[in-house]
């Protein structure tokens, strides 16, 4: 059994969708993945918890592909009010659902093993390639990140992929550390920041377990679809996700996920249907 984290609300179900679809279809063992949610509707409108009817629809999706697949959501509102409510860092670089990842320590049952992933992310091939990798000795496993390691620090990670050692992050306290400093300092990538910090020891993987540059390499295991600075012919941020899939074909140039895009297209349109 694979665990996986995702974070999110109403709005990643594209992104929840395309990427289970892109796990389920390369990886032979079960999965378990965790969908953290909250109602945040005091900050925006639009911030309210993933829905019932989503998480059924994608649980019955990966159920398709294994009868031992489950996805299961999980409320973290009053947590998340408690420990970072009308704080420092809710309305850093993203949402505050990029927090939700720093309460796995607060939530009953959580696996000793655990791998958290952006909702921006696609598998290119078997993630339990990734998964198994021993981490016994360290809190987290993660891929240097594209610019920072450039910028801030040579072993400067991207928290998009963290695979973690819920074990170890609890006996060092990793996660508490993360919130205390995310409470009392305004953090420029919060959640990134505070983990990057607070860690005492981390393994860093090869880019091919969070790739954040190419779209087609064929080692790739998980692609990330994050934002990229493009310099010519002037500079600017490029942030096409996957599920944008007429964007992800003409201006990424990306095929490698074309069966999957085609399943998630299909699949979407029955759900909208309310054919589930």
């Amino acid at each position: 059994m694979i665990n996986i984290l995702l974070c999110g609300n109403e709005k990643v179900f594209d992104g929840a969708l395309t990427e289970l679809i892109s796990i389920t279809n390369r990886t032979k063992d079960s999965i378990n993945c965790y969908i953290f949610t909250m109602d945040l509707t005091r900050i925006k409108p639009e911030y309210t918890a993933i829905t019932d009817m989503q998480v059924q629809f994608l649980n019955k999706v990966v159920k398709s592909k294994n009868k031992e697949n489950q996805v299961q959501k999980i409320d973290v509102t009053k947590i998340y009010e408690k420990e970072f409510g009308n704080g420092k860092n809710e309305t850093a670089y993203c949402t505050p659902y990029t927090l939700l990842r720093l309460l796995a320590d607060l939530v009953p049952n959580m696996p000793d093993k655990l791998l958290y992933l952006d909702i921006d992310m696609m598998a290119g091939d078997d993630i339990s390639k990734l998964y198994n990798i021993d981490i016994t000795d360290y809190e987290y496993a993660a891929v240097k990140e594209k610019y920072g390691s450039k910028i801030i620090r040579w072993d400067y990670i991207n928290a998009g992929m963290l695979l973690l050692n819920m074990k170890k992050a609890r006996e060092t306290k990793l996660f508490e550390k993360a919130r205390n400093m995310l409470r009392t300092r305004k953090m420029l990538f919060a959640d990134q920041d505070a983990i990057y910090w607070q860690s005492t020891k981390r393994l860093i993987l090869p880019k091919k377990f969070n790739n954040q540059s190419s779209f087609n390499n064929k080692n790739t295991v998980i692609c990330h679809f994050s934002k990229r600075m493009l310099w010519l012919p002037y500079p600017r941020t490029e942030n096409y996700k996957q599920w944008q899939v007429e964007e992800v074909h003409k201006v990424l140039k990306c095929h490698a996920f074309d069966d999957d895009l085609k399943e998630y297209q299909i699949l979407k349109e029955k759900f909208e249907k309310g054919e589930y």
